[in-house]
C-alpha cells in the first residue's frame, strides 16, 4: 500500500495524521482543524489502515473498543441472569437427569428453558468461558493495536517541530526572547524534574512518560487474570466438589485421583444453657438448638500407584483428622471443609414375614437402604424378591411408583413374597406408614421391626490452583490504574528563531492545572513570553453574547 511523504521528505506509514519527522498535519481534517489530535501522536494504527485479508478483519474486529465493551456487557448480562435460578452446585440432586428434573418440575417452563441454554451451571459452561476468551483476545489485540505505534512515537520524536505542528497545540506561546531563554528555561525544567533534549536552537522537555502506559498495564493485568478463569476448565487446576459421606462409609474423593476418605464418626454438640451458657437461656429458649460444633472424625487413605480409579481396596493410611468449621483437612493443595450435615438417615430397616390370621412369623430380613439384595431366604424356602425400590416414595404416576431422590428419606419397596403355602407367589408394595395390596388380599405380609440410623456429613472438596494468577492478575491491574490515574504525561518544545523570537508549545494527556503550574514557574524565571490555552478560547468564542 502506497505511503505519504511529508513535505519535509519524510515518508510515514499510511493512515498516520501527524509527521513522524516534523508533525506536519498529512490529512485534510487535521489541517483544518485549530488543534491536533494527539491521543496516539497521530500514528498510523493497524486496525486503521489495513482491511483487505480476513487476518486484517478478524485484527480490525477485535480491535475495536466498541467490540470490546460489547462482550463486557453480554458477559455482565448473562453473569446477572445467572443469579435468578440457583446454580447447579447449589441444586439437591447428583446426576444431569435428576439435575433436568429439579429444574422443569420446580420452576416449570422457565427452568427448562435456563437448563437448556446452560444457565444452571454458567461460570463452567463453554460459551461462558468462550466469551471470556473473546474478551482476552480483545484486549490482547486492542493492546498491541495502540500500544506499539504510540511506543515507537514517543521513543523515536525529534526535538525540532514545524510551526504549525506547535501552533496547534493547546497550550502555545510565541514572542521575544533573550539569548540566553533557552539556557534559563533549560536549568528551570531539569530543576523540576523533566528530562530536557536539545538540537539546534531547540528544547524538548518532558516527564510522566510512563503513565501513558496505565492502560496497557491495566490490559495485561486483565489478561492474567482473565487466564487464570480459563484455566479454571482445565482439570486439576480447580475443583469445588460435595461429598455426602455416611458413618461407616468409604468413598473415592470426587476430583482427587487416588485418595479415599473413611468418615469414622459424625459427633454434633449444641448449647445447653446450662452452667457457662447459662447466659445464652433466652436466646436459645427463642430459637431453640443451636450448634455449638459439629465435626467428622476422618481416615484419609491413599491407593497404590497400580489402583483402578476410585478402588477402596490396599489402601493406606494417610492421616487421621477431625473436621470441622473452618477447621478443614489439607493434603496435596486440597483442602476438605465441613459444610453441612444431616441426622438419623435410615441406614437398614428390618422386616418379619407373617401369616396375617395366625401371626406366625417365617422368619426376618434387612434391607441396606443403599445397596439392597434382590431376594432374601427365609425359613421353611421361603423367600422375599425385591421387584422394586423407591428411596423417596413421592407417589404413583400413571400406577408406576415415582421416586423424588435417591437418598432413603421415604423408602417404598414394591416386593414379592413366596412361601410353601403360596408358591405363586403374592405381591405387595410396602411403605414406612402403609401396605398396599395391587392384586387382592394376601395371606402374608411384610411387618415392620426396627430400623438402624445413622448420621450423613456434607463436606466440600476444594482446591484452587488459579488464585495465585488471579491475585497476580488483579495487583497489575491496580499498578496500571495508579499509574494512569495520579501520573500524567508533561511536554514542552521551545524554538527560537533566527529574528530571536520563541515559540513555545505544551501537551500533558491529563492535569492541564498542573502543567500550567509548572510553566507558570518557568516563564517567571526565563521570562517567557505569555501562553494561551487555545481550547478554552475556542469555548469562548462558541459561548453566545449577552
Amino acid at each position: 500500500m502506497e505511503n505519504l511523504q511529508c513535505q519535509c521528505g519524510h515518508v510515514n506509514p499510511l493512515g498516520t495524521k501527524l509527521c513522524e519527522s516534523c508533525g506536519r498535519s498529512l490529512t485534510d481534517k487535521e489541517q483544518n482543524s485549530k488543534l491536533v489530535d494527539m491521543r496516539y501522536e497521530g500514528t498510523a494504527r493497524r486496525s486503521q489502515t489495513y482491511n483487505k485479508s480476513i487476518i486484517d478483519k478478524i485484527w480490525n474486529f477485535f480491535s475495536s473498543v466498541k467490540v470490546g465493551v460489547s462482550i463486557i456487557v453480554i458477559l455482565l448480562v448473562a453473569a446477572a441472569l445467572g443469579t435468578i435460578l440457583p446454580q447447579q452446585a447449589f441444586v439437591p440432586a447428583n446426576t444431569e437427569a435428576t439435575i433436568k428434573a429439579y429444574y422443569a418440575d420446580t420452576y416449570g417452563s422457565v427452568g427448562r428453558v435456563y437448563h437448556f441454554l446452560g444457565f444452571h451451571d454458567l461460570y463452567s459452561s463453554y460459551w461462558f468461558i468462550a466469551l471470556v476468551g473473546m474478551l482476552a483476545i480483545s484486549l490482547v489485540i486492542a493492546s498491541l493495536d495502540r500500544f506499539v505505534p504510540l511506543y515507537n512515537s514517543l521513543k523515536n520524536q525529534r526535538v525540532l517541530r514545524h510551526p504549525s505542528f506547535m501552533e496547534k497545540q493547546r497550550v502555545y506561546a510565541q514572542g521575544p526572547g533573550a539569548d540566553d531563554t533557552l539556557q534559563k528555561t533549560e536549568a528551570k525544567l531539569k530543576e523540576l524534574k523533566y528530562k530536557v533534549r536539545t538540537d539546534k536552537n531547540g528544547l524538548l522537555a518532558e516527564k510522566g512518560r510512563f503513565s501513558r502506559w496505565g492502560p496497557y498495564v491495566n490490559h495485561i493485568g486483565l489478561i492474567i487474570f482473565l487466564v487464570g478463569v480459563m484455566l479454571r476448565m482445565i482439570p486439576g487446576f480447580y475443583v469445588d466438589e460435595t461429598l455426602w459421606i455416611r458413618e461407616g462409609e468409604t468413598r473415592a474423593i470426587p476430583e482427587v485421583p487416588g485418595y479415599s476418605l473413611e468418615n469414622v464418626k459424625f459427633a454434633l454438640e449444641t448449647y445447653t444453657g446450662e452452667g457457662e451458657e447459662a447466659r445464652f437461656g433466652e436466646a436459645l429458649d427463642r430459637v431453640g438448638t443451636v450448634a455449638k460444633n459439629y465435626q467428622t472424625d476422618i481416615v484419609l487413605y491413599q491407593a497404590p500407584n497400580n489402583s483402578l480409579p476410585g478402588e477402596t481396596d490396599n489402601l493406606e493410611v494417610v492421616k487421621e483428622y477431625p473436621i470441622r468449621v473452618n477447621q478443614p483437612l489439607k493434603f496435596d493443595g486440597y483442602a476438605i471443609y465441613q459444610m453441612d450435615y444431616k441426622l438419623n438417615e435410615l441406614k437398614t430397616m428390618t422386616f418379619a414375614l407373617t401369616d396375617q390370621e395366625t401371626e406366625e412369623s417365617l422368619g426376618e430380613l434387612t434391607i441396606d437402604l443403599i445397596d439392597p439384595n434382590e431376594s432374601y431366604e427365609l425359613k421353611n424356602g421361603s423367600t422375599v424378591k425385591l421387584l422394586g425400590y423407591y428411596p423417596n416414595f413421592s407417589g404413583f404416576e400413571n400406577g408406576e411408583p415415582q421416586t423424588a431422590s435417591p437418598l432413603p428419606d421415604n423408602p417404598g419397596f414394591l416386593v414379592k413374597m413366596t412361601t410353601p403355602a403360596t408358591p405363586q407367589g403374592e405381591t405387595s408394595f410396602i411403605t414406612i406408614q402403609n401396605t398396599i395390596e395391587p392384586f387382592g388380599p394376601n395371606q402374608y405380609k411384610l411387618t415392620f421391626q426396627n430400623a438402624e440410623m445413622r448420621n450423613v456429613s456434607g463436606l466440600t472438596v476444594r482446591k484452587d490452583s488459579t488464585l495465585p494468577i488471579l491475585g497476580l492478575g488483579g495487583l497489575i491491574f491496580m499498578i496500571g490504574v495508579a499509574q494512569g490515574m495520579y501520573f500524567n504525561h508533561r511536554r514542552f518544545w521551545l524554538q527560537q528563531t533566527d529574528s530571536g523570537d520563541i515559540l513555545l508549545a505544551g501537551h500533558t494527556n491529563k492535569n492541564w492545572f498542573g502543567l500550567k503550574k509548572d510553566l507558570d514557574q518557568v516563564s517567571a524565571y526565563a521570562s517567557l513570553p505569555a501562553y494561551t490555552d487555545q481550547q478554552e478560547e475556542t469555548e469562548k468564542e462558541g459561548e453566545p453574547q449577552s
